[in-house]
């Protein structure tokens, strides 16, 4: 299971370090230190918390968002494999992004809840990269 740092964790909910510090202080999101004494949130936790957050209308302060070169850094909320088709949901900051992609394609990228991915629009297209 992957897990990120506090800042890591900020960047993908599009917020501060210290917002992710101070929801991480209140009991918000769990965390677990690692052996360098480093606090880390779990990937599937921080997916939770990160689904939990757009629900609730998004981090505080309401800020807008964009994207450079349509690129949308988040985490994966859910994957649902077919025999042969796949469906990824990446939660990026407030955004929500459905892809369907093959299964193939999510099992080379290693794709499940709690991993960081970027879906990349192009038009009508979504590409998927692991990060």
């Amino acid at each position: 299971m992957q897990s990120y740092t506090i800042g890591q964790a900020a960047r993908l909910l599009g917020v501060s370090p210290d917002t992710a510090r101070r929801w991480a202080d209140a009991g918000r999101v769990a965390t677990h230190r690692d052996e360098s004494g480093r606090r880390l949130i779990d990937g599937k936790d921080l997916a939770a918390f990160s689904v939990e957050l757009a629900k609730s209308g998004g981090p505080e302060g309401d800020t807008s968002y964009t994207s450079v070169r349509n690129a949308f850094p988040g985490i994966v909320t859910a994957v649902k494999l077919g025999d042969v088709a796949a469906q990824v949901e990446i939660q990026a900051g407030p955004h929500r992004l459905v892809s369907l992609l093959t299964r193939e394609a999510v099992e080379e990228l290693g794709l499940e809840v709690g991993v960081e991915a970027t879906a990349r629009v192009k038009s009508t297209n979504v590409h998927v990269d692991r990060t």
